[in-house]
C-alpha cells in the first residue's frame, strides 16, 4: 500500500480494552483465534495486532484494518467474531473497550 492511501480509503478500527485480573491468557487465546481467523479467512481484513501496554500487563490495544466498511462489517458477522464476542464477555472488564473507527490516511508497510 502506498504512503498516502488515494480514493476510498481503508478503514483502521483501533481498541482499548483491560482484562480480567487473572484472564490474561485466556484473553490472548481467545483474541488469537479471531486474529488468525480473521487474517486466513478474510480477504477484507488486511491487519490485525494485538499490543500489550507497556505499563499495565492488563490493559490492550488492538489494531484491525480492513480493506472498506463493508470488509469491517463483514467480519462482525463471521463464526470466529461471534465466538470471540461470547469469550471476551467473560475475560474483559465490562464498560473497558474503547473503539476508535477511522479512515486509513497514511500506511508503510
Amino acid at each position: 500500500m502506498p504512503a498516502s492511501v488515494p480514493g476510498p480509503a481503508p478503514v483502521a478500527l483501533v481498541i482499548s480494552l483491560r482484562v480480567l485480573p487473572g484472564r490474561r491468557e485466556d484473553f490472548l487465546a481467545g483474541i488469537s483465534r479471531n486474529a488468525s481467523a480473521a487474517v486466513r479467512e478474510e480477504p477484507g481484513c488486511l491487519r490485525f495486532d494485538v499490543v500489550q501496554d507497556g505499563a499495565d500487563p492488563d490493559v490492550f490495544r488492538v489494531y484491525e484494518v480492513f480493506a472498506d466498511r463493508e470488509a469491517l462489517l463483514a467480519h462482525r458477522g463471521t463464526a470466529h467474531f461471534l465466538a470471540w464476542q461470547r469469550r471476551k464477555a467473560e475475560v474483559v472488564v465490562p464498560g473497558s473497550q474503547v473503539d476508535h473507527l477511522g479512515s486509513l490516511a497514511v500506511s508503510e508497510g
